[in-house]
């Protein structure tokens, strides 16, 4: 959680963004964004989706090496570029538990690739939902409302492709 944390405040740094400025465009209070940067609050993936956004950076960003980015979180990212600094792309193998489906549909910038490595994955993309089984992928724009459910017993694995 601290990870998520620190990279929010390198990105606005480097962003030249003031923690208001950053609050203000992403509908949340200066003090919350003050307390994720120093590890002290959790944060929702919707929340970051809209800080994303303000900084204008794919949410994959806030993520590096294996990690579980919230409490209690029923996912992973790993993030497999790790290594490479600034790509033009970014491939994160996601892992998601048995019955993962509380998420909300989000939209960022850019398209992305998906591929599933393991299970059966559900892709939402705006209305329709469709059915990815292992070895099978799909490529959309990430500005369409988009989300990955698992409503099998099964843990599932597949591997995320974005695009800046």
């Amino acid at each position: 959680m601290h990870v998520v944390g620190e990279q929010l405040k390198k990105i606005r740094k480097e962003k030249k963004m003031t923690l208001k400025d950053l609050a203000e465009g992403a509908g949340v209070s200066i003090s919350f964004l003050s307390q994720v940067e120093r590890g002290k609050s959790s944060v929702t993936l919707e929340s970051l989706r809209k800080i994303a956004e303000v900084l204008d950076v794919n949410p994959s960003l806030f993520f590096s090496g294996t990690e579980r980015p919230f409490e209690d979180a029923s996912f992973y990212y790993e993030d497999l570029a790790v290594a490479f600094p600034n790509p033009d792309f970014h491939p994160i193998l996601v892992t998601l538990e048995p019955k993962e489906s509380d998420g909300k549909p989000f939209s960022h910038h850019g398209h992305e690739f998906v591929f599933v490595v393991k299970g059966t994955l559900t892709l939402k993309l705006d209305e329709e939902e469709m059915i990815l089984r292992e070895g099978q992928s799909n490529y959309y724009s990430s500005n369409q409302s988009h989300y990955w459910y698992n409503y099998t017993d099964e843990p599932i694995q597949f591997l995320v492709v974005s695009s800046r």
